[in-house]
């Protein structure tokens, strides 16, 4: 079960980095701006399930051999569906209340959006810690 949780981990690992580091950043420098709205409101839904299925399968594959690192990768799975199934819908909402011209929706969009790239670091952190930790063992 370690050598299946370390490919999950990694595989997830592999993702968070390509997604956040090379793929958004490329959508917005490359796309319009409506282009690229349309398209992240559509991969995010994705991007979330592969965070859920791999770091959930990651946790219950560790849950007897490391408790620890299974219940990291399980929090991280929860992260995901809140972000997947409550985050996401509140700043797509105030996104869309902004470009309508409401900038208090605009303001709160900015504050959810720093929200949940804060909590995609954290995700990121704590895949980073199983994964070095699994390493080790």
């Amino acid at each position: 079960m370690i050598i299946a949780s370390q490919l999950l981990s990694a595989a997830l690992f592999g993702s968070m980095v390509f997604f956040s580091f090379v793929m958004a950043p490329l959508i917005f420098t490359q796309l319009d701006e409506a282009t690229a709205g349309r398209f992240i409101r559509a991969v995010f839904p994705w991007y979330y399930l592969v965070l859920l299925a791999l770091s959930g399968l990651a946790g219950l594959a560790l849950f007897t051999v490391a408790p620890l690192e299974a219940g990291v990768m399980l929090a991280i799975a929860s992260l995901a569906v809140f972000s997947r199934q409550v985050l996401m819908p509140m700043i797509n909402r105030f996104r869309d209340q902004s470009t309508a011209g409401d900038q208090a929706a605009g303001r709160r969009f900015d504050q959810l959006h720093r929200f949940s790239v804060i909590i995609n670091m954290m995700q990121l952190v704590g895949v980073t810690l199983v994964l070095i930790l699994l390493a080790r063992a």
